[in-house]
């Protein structure tokens, strides 16, 4: 028996060292050869604080670069943010504070275009209800809404109420869409108050059904609510994908700064008509007014600002017990990169 066991023991030990001989190693960057085709996850491709992506789209500064780029479209960015984990997407246009949420679930991706520097939201508060809500902490024991359970918005949120004084459990939280579902929710009572973004939040303004209680549009307003700059609007992808594609993670920073350069550049009525038409929603002025309340948070270079991305971790920490108590974990420089940004040739 001794002699079977060592023998079965020797063959056991031979055949694991074959498998690590021939176990392949890391794929090399991808340096040469055709490009690889790029799918990007948009989580609202109609919201204008995503229109960069659409808009570079319709300027051809995809193909440009001679990218293939195929985007699509969820409304909810945690769908997005499942497909790309799940290798159905390369990328996504979204909040980049993912990136620190997901560090904490032993996943790694990087903002690698920056966008904007502020989240471009607003919290809307029903016109029925200004005379008796002047702050955050006016919404304890109230209906709140943001687009999605686990959105940045759902974050966002926890942390304005963390920061008035009022926990989780003090208010109730609606997943509340965004659009027509989001105003519905606003209109009908289902929700007192929410976050969203234009043109949903220019459409409540132009109807005076709902008033802005926090603006998280300009910098100073951000800066105030938030304590700080708080990086949201980017492309991130996979930190792996990065590595192993730096052409085309080069490209899609030529693209997206170049669109950004052309956002800076030009005026709303000229970026709304390189929009899809169905994006106006039938109302152009709207649109361009919500470009016009929103361009100016755009970035014109990609570049995130770093002190931002650490008050970034801050904020999620205040409404968010599992950031709160790993923080120390969270690795800041990780959530991005500014390697291809910093490389895009000047306008």
């Amino acid at each position: 028996m001794r002699r079977v066991l060592k023998a079965f023991l020797a063959v056991g030990m031979a055949a694991g060292l074959t498998a690590c001989a021939t176990a392949k190693p890391p794929a090399a960057p991808n340096t040469e050869g055709p490009l690889s085709k790029v799918r990007i996850g948009v989580g609202g491709i109609n919201k204008v604080i995503y229109m960069p992506a659409m808009l570079t789209e319709r300027l051809d500064y995809f193909k440009a670069e001679g990218l293939e780029v195929e985007l699509s479209d969820e409304q909810n960015g945690v769908n997005q943010e499942n497909e790309m984990l799940a290798g159905h997407l390369e990328g996504v246009v979204g909040f980049m504070d993912h990136a620190y949420t997901l560090q904490l679930k032993g996943k790694c991706v990087q903002s690698v275009v920056q966008f904007a520097n502020t989240p471009l939201e607003k919290v809307m508060l029903s016109s029925k209800e200004a005379s008796t809500v002047k702050t955050m902490a006016d919404l304890k024991g109230k209906k709140v809404g943001f687009t999605s359970k686990g959105s940045s918005t759902n974050a966002l949120i926890n942390s304005l109420m963390a920061k008035a004084g009022v926990k989780e459990s003090e208010f109730t939280g609606v997943a509340a869409g965004a659009g027509s579902t989001f105003i519905a929710s606003i209109e009908n009572g289902g929700i007192t108050a929410g976050i969203t973004t234009p043109p949903t939040s220019t459409t409540l303004l132009d109807k005076k059904t709902a008033t802005t209680l926090v603006d998280l549009s300009t910098v100073d307003s951000t800066k105030q609510a938030l304590g700080g700059l708080y990086p949201a609007s980017s492309l991130y992808m996979p930190c792996e994908w990065v590595k192993a594609h730096p052409r085309e993670s080069q490209k899609l920073a030529n693209a997206f700064v170049k669109t950004l350069q052309y956002i800076a550049g030009h005026s709303a009525e000229d970026i709304a008509a390189k929009m899809p038409a169905d994006y106006a929603g039938g109302n152009q002025q709207l649109y361009v007014a919500s470009i016009k309340e929103t361009k100016a948070g755009f970035t014109a270079d990609g570049v995130i600002d770093a002190d931002g991305a650490r008050n970034v971790v801050e904020v999620l920490a205040a409404g968010n017990p599992d950031v709160a108590s790993n923080k120390a974990q969270i690795n800041v420089d990780k959530g991005y990169t500014t390697e291809f940004v910093t490389k895009v040739p000047k306008a």
